[in-house]
């Protein structure tokens, strides 16, 4: 893969002077373009060897454009924050929004490799790693972004000429370090990993560009040119195709669904409620402060029917826990600055951390219960959000996370009775509104919605909890009860 950028390319200096004025006027423009139309976002990945020129271009492309709109990170060691988050956390964080240009020097691609090659982990890790890189690179496409992944390649000879050449010289010589020549003794294992991941992530909408980095006039015009060339294009509306998720499962023919064949009679008497309330809060208590959680996290999604008792549920379980170390996330419909993020961006940034609790009312679920139903977002959208879903969730368990999801149901009679209620109580009123109303005609819908959420992404890390709620006492407690379980079981 390497071989043909070993040739060495050259741009004379009087053909540089010549094509860069036009490059950079032709850049600036499509960036403004970009700005103006919002459309989608450009993420530039920039990756390679060390001393093949990856710093020195990100400065240009900072310069030929207009750096404001710009989004540039670069990634180092993890910090310990980032650390006690799953893997790409900090890389959601560091994505730009949509009529925006974001460089990520380093980028998803440089810890795997890294790690493999120094023997952190073994062959196994690197191709579960790059499997999650191919469907987050994926997942990005078909959400609209334009990828453009530049790998920087000097043969061993030419990077220990460069190395030399940086070090020899007083203003450049900083940027050499033991750690360059350390990589640079196992070169030709980097070759090697490198080569082989470039391969396993390099997708029609998601390729690897690979550039000699010799020559900085040849490297500086080729990426200027390529990252143009994308934008001119995609700006005249051609977006790679991808394809379609598998279709979803026809109603049962007996009517029969998960929901329905709950059991809703179930109750429990207010003075069994007090001490098993009493039990149970007191179990979580101990339990979020055991020594073990420190290396643990808690998600904990709330969904259910309107008027299903989500926020009475909520209130036991917070009055379980220490103020200071959970967080209670409502979600609602998304803002401008979500809107312009890939649908799990407002997710990913409320995370916890380790020895943490967030409570999600609402979540991600979201695009495929109401946004499916009220056709907020194409058939296309809803239908891959199950996998993102899956995967999002696996990325989690893989990090620590005990994630515990509940779906609190009531029957339509309840819920009209606890409409009627909550309309004719004075310090209840704010709980009703025209459009729950107006969802509650779409009750059908929403429950085959429902169902297929369950079916398709209900697994062992992360079960769904079917919480039959008429009763709300005997809910809440199964919450509470629940959730001791599945952190005792974690811990």
């Amino acid at each position: 893969m390497f071989e043909s950028a070993e040739i060495g390319h050259r741009i004379a200096k009087r053909e540089y002077d010549g094509t860069v004025p036009k490059l950079r006027e032709a850049l600036l423009k499509a960036q403004y373009d970009l700005l103006a139309d919002r459309g989608f976002p450009v993420i530039i990945i920039i990756g390679g060897v060390d001393g093949a020129g990856k710093g020195e271009t990100v400065n240009i492309l900072n310069e030929w454009m207009d750096p404001r709109h710009i989004h540039t990170h670069a990634f180092a060691e993890m910090s310990d924050e980032e650390r006690e988050r799953p893997r790409m956390w900090r890389y959601w964080r560091a994505l730009p929004p949509k009529g925006r240009i974001g460089i990520l020097f380093g980028g998803w691609h440089t810890d795997p490799i890294v790690n493999r090659v120094i023997g952190r982990t073994d062959a196994n890790e690197m191709r579960l790693a790059m499997e999650e890189i191919v469907h987050f690179e994926r997942m990005l496409a078909d959400e609209g972004a334009l990828i453009l992944k530049f790998w920087f390649h000097l043969s061993k000879k030419a990077q220990r000429t460069r190395l030399k050449a940086l070090e020899a010289d007083p203003k450049t010589r900083w940027r050499v370090t033991d750690t360059d020549w350390e990589r640079f003794k196992l070169y030709d294992r980097f070759r090697k990993v490198s080569e082989s991941a470039l391969r396993e992530t390099s997708t029609g909408y998601a390729p690897w560009i690979v550039v000699e980095g010799s020559d900085p006039n040849y490297r500086y015009v080729t990426v200027g040119r390529t990252v143009l060339d994308a934008l001119k294009k995609r700006l005249a509306g051609k977006r790679p195709a991808v394809s379609r998720a598998a279709a979803l499962p026809e109603p049962a023919l007996d009517g029969r669904t998960v929901l329905s064949s709950l059991d809703y009679t179930s109750t429990l008497a207010h003075k069994a409620y007090g001490k098993k309330l009493e039990k149970y809060q007191g179990q979580l208590n101990l339990l979020s402060r055991h020594k073990k959680f420190s290396q643990k996290s808690l998600i904990v999604v709330f969904e259910g029917a309107d008027a299903a008792g989500k926020g009475g549920a909520i209130r036991r379980v917070t009055g379980a826990l220490d103020a200071r170390h959970y967080q209670v996330t409502p979600v609602a419909a998304p803002t401008e600055e979500e809107r312009a993020q890939p649908y799990l961006w407002r997710f990913w940034r409320h995370l916890p951390r380790k020895g943490r609790v967030t409570i999600f009312d609402r979540s991600w679920y979201g695009r495929v219960l109401v946004e499916r139903v009220e056709k907020f977002c194409s058939e296309e959208d809803w239908m891959r959000a199950f996998h993102e879903i899956n995967d999002f969730e696996a990325q989690l368990a893989e990090a620590g996370g005990v994630v515990v999801k509940f779906w609190l149901t009531i029957t339509k009679e309840e819920q009209l009775r606890r409409f009627r209620e909550r309309e004719k109580t004075p310090f209840k009123t704010f709980k009703i509104t025209a459009e729950d109303w107006r969802n509650r005609k779409k009750w059908d819908d929403y429950e085959r919605a429902v169902c297929d959420m369950i079916e398709r992404t209900s697994n062992d890390q992360a079960p769904w909890v079917l919480i039959p709620a008429n009763d709300k006492y005997s809910a809440r407690i199964r919450i509470l009860q629940t959730l001791c379980e599945r952190l005792e079981a974690a811990l």
